[in-house]
């Protein structure tokens, strides 16, 4: 399977200047393939094309010839999710910013890696002459297969390393069915068909989500004194980087834990099938509408459901465990009994007829019977719940 690892390295003062100059030249690449879209958009009235795009850049940058190539297809891969977005409803927009800096990908025949960590990276033929490679050393390299090496820039450079490991995803075996409610006080409510719940909080999460914008609103404040470009507001606009870099690596780390626990958790009952609910459109919907206050948007603004659902995808997969999205209109207010709906105003859903569940518990019961039978159906089995949280 194909796995990624940040990798950081040491380098002579020319070869970092040269990767510097390499993410520069990059970013020309991206603005001149928004520059030929606009153009070509405009004359023929249509999107200009993979094969064209390639042409128009082809031998024009200081770049190995891969490495103008992924740029192209970021672009592309760019146009085709806002697209898609746009079809579906979402207020979205076709790239159109200009960039300073670009990550420089090198690709197949693009690098040279070699087993005392030694890495060269090569930047092609111009002026018909062979140009003399980056030569750079990693101290801890993935073991595998290395197939692309990504130059990127986080308070430093480091190297984005995408490699084969060599392990194939487990076939899919035909088990127990899984039913997940995202939430943002609990990240992930699951409930199996043999009874097992689970619940997960995000509290850890919603912490650092309020730490983070604390910090930026106080870093903000002071800045808004400032004359904009000066010294002092330079030194606040990178104190704003850092604190969103740092605290970008600490909801990372949360949510692979979080996804960890609950993959370990399905292998013990195992499942085979995951039904997950689809949220998309609950926090547009809900603030178009003007039914929360400014806290609770911000709330659902910080709700990271879409890094839950791609880190789950993949780890899943490997594990053979199929991962199934669908509608899941009323589930965290419809009674399985008695099928009436009522909105939960705690953690406990309790209903006129008796039925009682905790709400996350209560929706992820309903996903399910939503999933295997086409209704809210009431499940006749003691709950055995377990409790997380990320260490």
């Amino acid at each position: 399977m194909l796995r990624g690892q940040k990798v950081f390295f040491r380098a002579s003062k020319a070869d970092l200047d040269r990767l510097y100059a390499c993410n520069r030249e990059s970013a020309r690449v991206w603005n001149e393939c928004l520059r030929l879209a606009k153009e070509y958009f405009l004359q023929h009235g249509c999107w200009i094309t993979k094969s064209e795009l390639q042409k128009q850049t082809k031998r024009k940058f200081h770049l190995h010839s891969q490495s103008i190539q992924a740029v192209c297809h970021k672009y592309l891969f760019a146009r085709q999710a806002a697209h898609h977005a746009i079809q579906q409803g979402h207020p979205a927009r076709y790239p159109y910013k200009k960039k300073k800096y670009f990550p420089t990908k090198w690709a197949k025949d693009g690098f040279k890696v070699y087993e005392n960590g030694k890495i060269e990276l090569s930047m092609g033929i111009h002026h018909g002459k062979r140009e003399k490679p980056i030569v750079v050393y990693a101290s801890h390299l993935p073991k595998g297969t290395i197939k692309e090496i990504e130059c990127c820039f986080d308070h430093g450079l480091y190297l984005a390393v995408t490699y084969e490991d060599g392990q194939k995803a487990k076939a899919y075996e035909p088990g127990k069915a899984v039913g997940v409610d995202l939430g943002e006080v609990h990240t992930i409510g699951a409930f199996c068909e043999n009874g097992q719940a689970l619940l997960i909080t995000g509290r850890k999460i919603r912490s650092l989500h309020r730490l983070r914008n604390k910090k930026l609103a106080e870093i903000q404040r002071r800045q808004s004194k400032c004359q904009k470009g000066s010294r002092r507001w330079k030194k606040y606009e990178r104190a704003k980087q850092y604190v969103l870099s740092k605290s970008e690596r600490q909801l990372r780390d949360a949510l692979h834990k979080t996804t960890k626990q609950f993959v370990d958790w399905c292998l013990k009952q195992s499942a085979s099938d995951v039904y997950i609910g689809n949220v998309e459109g609950v926090q547009r919907n809900t603030r178009k509408k003007k039914r929360t206050s400014r806290k609770q948007a911000q709330k659902l603004s910080n709700w990271s459901f879409g890094k839950v659902k791609q880190y789950l995808t993949y780890k899943l997969a490997q594990h053979g465990i199929r991962l199934h999205e669908i509608e899941e209109s009323y589930t965290s207010q419809t009674c399985p009994v008695c099928r009436k709906r009522k909105k939960a105003s705690s953690r406990l859903f309790v209903c006129r007829c008796g039925y009682e569940e905790h709400r996350d518990v209560h929706g992820a019961k309903n996903i399910l019977s939503k999933a295997l039978h086409g209704a809210f159906v009431h499940w006749d089995i003691q709950t055995k719940l377990t409790y997380l949280r990320i260490a």
